[in-house]
């Protein structure tokens, strides 16, 4: 999962919104189970406070009541957490009798607060106790008539309320952790799972681009299928487009190529006072009529490189045009020296790759007085961008100029009349390479001569 991917977008609002309905669930069963552990307790409680109740119902009038039947050693040791306490409130001063834990001070009075009942009138609260104590306090107030009104109060340490909530609590963090844990890796074999189809389409676009398919084939979900029938139109009418553009230069050039051939059969014709014009009309129709191959030619190479169908083996095109090359200018002594590098692809026509090396070997050839050297190596690409290769070919001749260099690219431009040719070769290279994504590129030779530098596509 890149970063700015579909993948990571949909895995983190996933995580984000799972983990905020955790950490509420979460909360939501911590109150839940403590507002039911605050009842169990309270529910101990209020047994005591019964009974005490009964006690002081039933105790001598004018008396204050002593409760004899709680049966729990605990209101009997000092500070051990469990107390009672009884407080007659109607009279002048309040008199209060205590459980023999409670040696000092007393619990707090809860009717006094302001605080809702029960149905039963019982009141709950926690309150500070002694030693530093949390108390959890039951409270219900008995009017006896004439016999008086008391506060009848029972209390806990809450602490065994806090571990037992506490101890609840790590469980659930735990149980969380791990649901939390197994959703996280559903939620990555989901995403992944979800998303194959693209990866696959993607595969799909990479074998068209790479010319090992002409179009996206395969099922697709209904989500994605009309993406794939977009594409594969696209496809289509691109190669209508380009298909149509060939035809129409095709036509337009051979229109032209019978008038050019009209005038120039006419201008052979031609002697004595129109020699001259004659043969300035030959020089400009043989003008014409390589400019109308050129441009012809340029279409045919726009075409083939808009919609590449092929894919070549670099090292078998090199070997064959090094040989070939090499056998011509034996007699001038040139040798012709070639290295690829293995596994080296051309995404592109074998007859487009043909013309290059030719083009820029026999220019080499031409110039060179022993060597020329060709290397081909790769140049991958950054992350998400096209792979490419490097054709390096060097020559031990004089070499250009950086202006020459400049000129040298131009169509038609000769710097050397005495050399066969019509100056379109380098041209016609830069053009092809061009169409194809790539580039040239022409320096200083190690050999002091011509180095050509050309990067084109790969597979």
């Amino acid at each position: 999962m890149r970063t700015g991917s579909l993948a990571l977008r949909l895995f983190v609002s996933a995580t984000v919104i799972s983990a905020a309905v955790l950490a509420v669930t979460g909360f939501a069963l911590h109150q839940v189970y403590r507002a039911a552990v605050e009842r169990s307790f309270d529910q101990r409680l209020d047994v005591y406070l019964k009974t005490i109740v009964a006690d002081v119902a039933n105790s001598p009038s004018g008396t204050m009541p002593e409760p004899t039947t709680l049966g729990d050693p605990l209101f009997n040791f000092p500070i051990s957490g469990w107390y009672w306490q009884i407080t007659r409130t109607d009279g002048p001063a309040a008199q209060v009798k205590t459980s023999r834990s409670l040696p000092e001070g007393k619990l707090p009075l809860l009717f006094q607060r302001e605080g809702e009942t029960d149905v039963s009138g019982m009141r709950e609260a926690y309150a500070d106790g002694p030693s530093g104590q949390r108390l959890r306090i039951v409270e219900r107030v008995v009017d006896l008539g004439e016999d008086g009104r008391y506060a009848v109060a029972v209390a806990a340490d809450a602490g065994e309320i806090e571990e037992e909530v506490a101890a609840f609590d790590q469980a659930l963090a735990v149980t969380l952790a791990i649901l939390g844990g197994a959703f996280l890796l559903t939620l990555v074999f989901q995403v992944l799972f979800g998303l194959r189809p693209l990866k696959r389409m993607l595969g799909a676009l990479h074998e068209v681009r790479t010319g090992r398919a002409d179009r996206i084939e395969g099922d697709y979900p209904v989500e994605i299928a009309p993406l794939a029938a977009e594409v594969n139109a696209l496809i289509d009418t691109n190669r209508e487009i380009v298909e149509r553009a060939r035809t129409h230069v095709g036509n337009l050039a051979h229109a032209l190529k019978t008038p050019i051939s009209v005038l120039q059969n006419e201008a052979a014709r031609g002697s004595g006072a129109e020699a001259g014009l004659a043969a300035k009309v030959t020089e400009q129709a043989q003008v014409m009529k390589d400019q109308v191959a050129h441009h012809l030619e340029r279409a045919r190479m726009a075409a083939r490189a808009s919609v590449v169908t092929t894919v070549e083996e670099v090292e078998p095109i090199v070997a064959r045009i090094a040989a070939t090359l090499a056998k011509v200018y034996r007699a001038k002594g040139v040798a012709v020296e070639a290295e690829v590098a293995d596994g080296l692809r051309f995404r592109g026509e074998r007859q487009d790759l043909e013309e290059i090396l030719g083009n820029l070997v026999d220019n080499g050839c031409k110039w060179a007085r022993t060597l020329v050297e060709i290397a081909v190596v790769a140049a991958p690409g950054a992350a998400g961008e096209r792979d490419y290769f490097d054709i390096t070919i060097d020559d031990d001749g004089p070499g250009l100029t950086p202006e020459q260099q400049t000129e040298a690219l131009k169509r038609g431009k000769r710097l050397d009349e005495t050399q066969p040719g019509s100056g379109l070769g380098l041209s016609i290279v830069a053009e092809l390479v061009g169409l194809y994504g790539g580039r040239l590129t022409l320096g200083r030779s190690p050999f002091g001569g011509l180095r050509c530098v050309v990067r084109l596509p790969a597979a």
